[in-house]
């Protein structure tokens, strides 16, 4: 019935991170298989986390893609599914040090390792697509589910052009170039392009 007043003093000058996404990747202990920022940010943006949602990360690497999920809104929920011991272990660490200690981790290959899992409002597929995979999840989501996926293998984007044009969605082909040295001077270095597929099933 009374009001409370809190006080904080801040111990420390460190780097603060923003609750935006696309973090930097400086942040995240990594093998190096992770979605790097700019994608990360653009991948967060297609998936549009809303409060009290649930993700299935499939092929989570560096749970990045969960961690920042679950960082949009402290009641959205993170399922990160990887079959690499030492990428869970990264997962556990990434999520413990950037606020998310609830990111649930999954061991194991899909479309197994998705049995008994809580029903997911958006998917995202980092790695690994095939047609098995996309099969079984458009089997077993339900409408409304959004899914996307990012590829950088020319297979990969193959099949994400026969989907598309099957169940519909947006296509969207990403290329970055990062400023570097060339001589004496600085060029644009460009990275692998990516495509993305995002629909709503």
């Amino acid at each position: 019935r009374h009001p409370v007043a809190v006080a904080l003093e801040v111990a420390g000058d460190g780097a603060v991170l923003p609750r935006s996404s696309g973090l930097p990747d400086a942040v995240f202990a990594t093998d190096g298989v992770m979605t790097k920022r700019p994608l990360r940010a653009l991948t967060v943006s297609s998936l549009a986390p809303r409060p009290h949602e649930t993700l299935w990360d499939i092929g989570a690497g560096s749970g990045t893609i969960g961690i920042e999920w679950m960082r949009a809104d402290p009641t959205c929920r993170a399922i990160a599914i990887e079959p690499r011991d030492d990428r869970i272990a990264y997962i556990r660490h990434n999520a413990d040090a950037l606020g998310v200690p609830g990111l649930e981790i999954v061991q194991g290959k899909v479309p197994d390792a998705l049995d008994g899992l809580a029903a997911p409002d958006a998917v995202f597929i980092g790695g690994g697509l095939s047609d098995a995979l996309l099969d079984a999840l458009v089997a077993r989501l339900a409408p409304g589910t959004r899914l996307v996926a990012n590829a950088v293998t020319l297979e990969a984007e193959a099949l994400m052009a026969a989907s598309h044009a099957r169940l519909g969605g947006e296509l969207m082909r990403i290329e970055i170039a990062d400023a570097a040295p060339m001589g004496g001077k600085r060029g644009w270095q460009a990275r692998y392009p990516v495509v993305q597929w995002s629909v709503t099933l």
